[in-house]
């Protein structure tokens, strides 16, 4: 059975403290929802994503704490991450809302991916299955929304969508006036200005339920350049926001998954907003907000807001392996180029972003 609230209400909160012998030493922990746009779907304003996890014990807890959502992707940990999540679920599959992506590009792989996606969750369906990481219209072929209707037609998706990490002032508002999409998952964060809000609102006008990810801009790791409470204070402004169903951010030990329960227990406060704006002055030199604003402008042709995502995922996340998997994907024209044979940088980061040294750590991490 699917997690529900009260008739007629899109908010709730739930003290579980009394049936949940794991609940955070703080005290009763509190669940809110929020319906996941047109899909009707009630989820807990802080889900989980786990991508990185490497724990299964942290998503089963989570699971017995009343987190509903929880995403994963074909690829993730090179198709081990599915199989992980399906055994700690466990039973109360029935009881959460599960999303997986894939990365292939036209119905029949997709089709097969799925399958193959199934098999490792131990479910015969997902609730939501994403076209991962796509950042422009041109990117979504026709073949390709066949293939998820397709997985909707044969029960194997309920619900479908895609998920994006850059190009969304352009992709969200093509999905909404598309009208085959059930739901986006998108990188939204604090640091972001109001043109995504805009993209947002259009998405959320549609009928589309909007997930967020990529929310602490940055990864648990760039705590340590600010301010204790920074992650924390990130998470709740993302929340905040009323367009935003949940937001999924990446756990790895309890300490995190307690830490992020308090999101939905503490409103942002002034406080909040102030820690932000210090922990931005900190990190603009090394954090890409993936606007897009730079697209095209390297000399060399180098992508360069996915290779500093690429970095990202080594210097915020501690994931080495899959920040050196993802710049090996790149051609290798791309990766044998080296940023400090050119005389001067071409890209000049609107934001901030001292984008010839951080291009230069990716190749000297990477390469």
């Amino acid at each position: 059975m699917l997690p529900v609230v009260g008739a007629g209400s899109s908010l709730g909160i739930l003290n579980l403290a009394a049936q949940t012998p794991a609940a955070p030493a703080g005290g009763p922990i509190k669940l809110n929802y929020k319906t996941l746009g047109k899909t009707g779907l009630k989820v807990t304003t802080v889900g989980m994503g786990c991508m990185i996890t490497s724990d299964p014990s942290v998503i089963t807890r989570a699971a017995d704490l009343g987190i509903t959502y929880f995403d994963t992707a074909r690829g993730y940990q090179r198709g081990n991450n599915e199989r992980m999540v399906g055994a700690a679920l466990g039973n109360k599959r029935k009881q959460v809302i599960l999303s997986t992506k894939t990365e292939a590009h036209d119905k029949d792989a997709m089709a097969k991916e799925l399958d193959t996606s199934l098999k490792e969750l131990n479910t015969d369906y997902v609730d939501i299955w994403y076209l991962h990481g796509l950042s422009r219209p041109a990117d979504v072929h026709d073949d390709m929304i066949e293939g998820l209707q397709l997985a909707k037609q044969q029960g194997k998706a309920r619900f479908v969508g895609i998920s994006t990490h850059s190009g969304q002032q352009q992709l969200l508002p093509w999905m909404a006036q598309k009208g085959v999409f059930d739901v986006v998952l998108t990188s939204y964060n604090f640091t972001m200005d109001a043109s995504m809000e805009q993209a947002i609102d259009v998405a959320a006008k549609a009928g589309m339920g909007v997930a967020a990810l990529k929310v602490m801009a940055g990864g648990p790791r760039n705590q340590k350049l600010a301010q204790p409470g920074a992650l924390l204070s990130a998470l709740k402004w993302v929340i905040d926001k009323p367009n935003i169903a949940t937001a999924i951010p990446s756990m790895t030990d309890m300490s995190q998954l307690d830490e992020n329960l308090k999101a939905m227990a503490e409103p942002i406060s002034a406080d909040d907003h102030k820690v932000l704006a210090a922990h931005l002055e900190i990190i603009k030199p090394l954090y890409c907000r993936m606007c897009g604003e730079c697209d095209g402008d390297c000399a060399k042709g180098l992508p360069v807001a996915d290779m500093l995502r690429f970095l990202t995922y080594a210097d915020g996340y501690g994931q080495f392996a899959l920040g050196r998997e993802r710049f090996l994907e790149l051609t290798s024209e791309q990766t044998s180029v080296r940023c400090g044979d050119c005389a001067e940088c071409t890209v000049k980061c609107p934001h901030g972003v001292a984008v010839r040294s951080r291009m230069a750590r990716a190749q000297e991490l990477f390469a």
